[in-house]
């Protein structure tokens, strides 16, 4: 990536995200994006408003702050976010809260064993009434939302996750043979519960790597967790307002991309992605301990990564420390450990730790 600083402007060159197989080799993967000045008071408008709108949610989730903030960073980066916890940690109502702060539509899908692809994408249904010829009409299900929570989304089949896939990635389904887009914007926001695997059907590969990042969600600190207590089981209610509606979300996301990053965040994302990569020797623990590594899309998530989280702390550039403090959460689910590492008592969020802190 070349960057130069002219009169003012900065021209970024910014490498394009899609990974469509049916690209044409010869086409060009790359546009310069014009930054101009007026982007500093763009950059400090949008900084406040999501400042507004994580404390807003913070006032409802006690405790989770940094969960808080990295759901955001997927949302600013157009992504989807993985969120790993046991039952109770309010889950649930985080999305529920985030989107009424961001004005997003939130719709909820309980994920269980028998739960079919028609049950969230929709279906047709022949429609025969009284003088009028029979035609099917398509019912809309309910991943046609802008921000849908699939709650433990490792319960449905692969069959089903297949469904959620293509959504998650193409933003629109087909069904019979006609694409339905997805509300602009779209985003899925799942969750996994980490104690209870029986009759579970983990997510593949594949769908792992669509998400943008995976949160980790921990129980709260004492002091959380007695405000929690006298908020929740009282008669007064938190008042929610939106902060900033779709369509301004939109244009923050689009104004995330504008960002200018420096020549060492670049280059440290990507030392620190070829060296979470087994077999290519950039680092002997990684052939040790890793037995399969993140792909180009991790990279290209902590490049939007790092610039949402310099826009939500009020910075006009990302940091070096943006991409360390990012790695775990961009990496953890896009790795796997080896028999090695299972043996000697390894764990991915410390062998991460270790590569990220060789970037510095």
């Amino acid at each position: 990536m070349a960057q130069s600083w002219v009169s003012g402007s900065v021209w970024l060159l910014e490498y394009n995200d899609k990974t469509d197989d049916t690209a044409r080799p010869d086409t060009d993967m790359s546009t310069v994006v014009d930054t101009q000045t007026d982007i500093v008071p763009r950059l400090e408008a949008a900084s406040e408003r999501m400042q507004k709108a994580h404390k807003a949610a913070a006032s409802v989730i006690f405790g989770q702050d940094v969960v808080i903030e990295r759901v955001m960073i997927t949302l600013l980066s157009g992504g989807h976010a993985l969120l790993i916890g046991v039952p109770g940690l309010a889950k649930t109502l985080l999305v529920d809260t985030l989107g009424k702060v961001l004005g997003l539509d939130a719709k909820r899908i309980q994920f269980t064993p028998d739960l079919m692809p028609s049950d969230i994408i929709g279906s047709e249904v022949l429609e025969d009434e009284p003088g009028r010829a029979r035609s099917f009409r398509f019912i809309k299900g309910p991943i046609f939302t802008q921000l849908l929570m699939a709650d433990e989304i490792n319960r449905a089949s692969p069959k089903t996750q297949s469904a959620l896939l293509q959504a998650m990635q193409e933003h629109h389904v087909t069904v019979a043979g006609q694409r339905h887009d997805t509300p602009a914007p779209f985003h899925v926001l799942a969750t996994q519960n980490p104690l209870e695997q029986e009759g579970t059907y983990p997510l593949p590969e594949a769908q792992l790597d669509r998400f943008l990042l995976q949160a980790d969600v921990d129980y709260p600190d004492l002091i959380a967790e007695r405000k929690m207590l006298y908020a929740t089981t009282g008669n007064d209610t938190a008042k929610l307002e939106a902060v900033l509606s779709a369509q301004e979300l939109m244009a923050t996301q689009r104004l995330v991309r504008q960002i200018p990053v420096p020549d060492k965040v670049v280059e440290a994302i990507l030392k620190l992605v070829r060296s979470a990569r087994p077999g290519t020797g950039a680092s002997s623990e990684t052939d040790k301990f890793v037995a399969w590594g993140p792909g180009p899309r991790a990279s290209q998530a902590l490049m939007l990564a790092v610039r949402a989280k310099a826009l939500i702390d009020g910075r006009l550039a990302p940091s070096v420390d943006d991409v360390i403090a990012l790695a775990e959460p961009v990496l953890k689910h896009r790795m796997a450990l080896s028999f090695a590492a299972r043996a000697e008592g390894e764990d991915l969020a410390h062998i991460i730790s270790r590569l990220a802190a060789a970037v510095e």
